[in-house]
């Protein structure tokens, strides 16, 4: 394998085009290498304005290039496990978008493809790896707020396009599946264990069918969580962590900033005013930049990747209990593997 990971593009979306591609080519470890499209127009467009130097009509074409090393995979929601399971069957190793799957068994099924074939597979959750919530993870380890006992989160956008792919709820759209899974993820990954049990409530679109506004309550062996995640109300998102003898504030968690610094604030609770909160300041980077070049390096290195797919199981199986408390109106104790 070269010192770089040649990697190929599954589809022409949005995020791939506008947002990752670019960050991935600034990256140290990766070189974007081909990218297909089952629009022959759209794939040699793409290639043309971003410098790709091969493009394909077709993804089974790209699968079949013996020099593409890894697949980017940003299809919708509902192509995830057909497509990841397609790549790692050729042999490539996979980043794909969230969620990997639409449910916990169908990533189940991808963790015995991966011990199959070899190939390592993540989900792009590219929070995780950022600089500012590594340090946040940190903080909560060096018990600077204490014992962390809660957990609360708010993400939401206004979309109510009918034609849009995140109000289809046949291609895996919704909130919870958008944008509630990142606070389930950052839950887990912040409290370091699983929740034992959730409670939930969803308010459904009466047209669309999707869920349009989901709260959830999950409780952990060393405390709660609880988040919110609408897709037709104001732009918002912040997630606070509540200790014994402090508390810290995320703003701006997940679409962190790349142009500009970005924060989090630690306070100790001394002045109900905020006069002694403490701001931590990060340098700009981008977070698609480092996500690449992480898992590029340990493909390189044929060592762990920053988010294991056993991870990804987990995180998949409380988003089930997730709806599935919805419809019970009981508490759900998510699957485990």
């Amino acid at each position: 394998m070269s010192k770089k990971v040649r990697w190929g593009i599954l589809g022409a979306a949005n995020i791939a085009i506008k947002k990752v591609i670019p960050a991935m080519q600034n990256g140290e470890l990766c070189e974007i290498a081909a990218i297909a499209s089952r629009d022959f127009d759209k794939a040699k467009r793409a290639a043309n304005d971003l410098s790709i130097p091969k493009f394909y009509a077709s993804y089974e074409e790209l699968l079949a290039d013996s020099e593409i090393d890894a697949i980017y995979n940003p299809l919708p929601n509902h192509l995830h496990l057909e497509w990841t399971t397609k790549a790692a069957e050729a042999g490539k190793h996979v980043l794909c978008e969230k969620p990997l799957g639409l449910t916990a068994p169908q990533v189940r099924k991808l963790i015995e493809t991966r011990d199959r074939r070899g190939v390592k597979i993540q989900e792009a959750f590219m929070v995780r790896t950022h600089p500012k919530w590594q340090r946040v993870r940190e903080l909560i380890r060096e018990k600077r707020i204490g014992d962390l006992c809660a957990v609360t989160g708010f993400f939401s956008y206004f979309n109510d396009d009918k034609s849009n792919i995140r109000n289809k709820p046949e291609m895996g759209g919704g909130a919870l599946m958008d944008i509630g899974c990142y606070c389930i993820n950052i839950s887990r990954f912040i409290f370091e264990n699983e929740p034992r049990k959730v409670s939930s409530l969803i308010e459904k679109d009466a047209e669309t069918g999707i869920d349009k506004m989901t709260s959830a309550i999950m409780d952990f062996p060393n405390g709660q969580a609880t988040f919110t995640c609408p897709t037709q109300l104001v732009p918002s998102q912040k997630m606070q962590f509540f200790g014994s003898e402090g508390r810290i504030e995320v703003p701006i968690p997940f679409n962190i900033p790349t142009d500009s610094p970005t924060y989090i604030f630690i306070d100790d609770g001394s002045d109900l005013y905020g006069k002694k909160i403490e701001k931590i300041e990060f340098p700009a980077v981008n977070q698609y930049t480092v996500q690449g070049d992480l898992l590029s390096k340990a493909i390189l290195e044929n060592s762990e990747q920053a988010i294991s797919l056993e991870d990804s199981f987990a995180n998949m199986a409380a988003i089930d209990a997730v709806f599935r408390s919805s419809e019970t109106g009981n508490w759900e104790t998510p699957e485990r593997l």
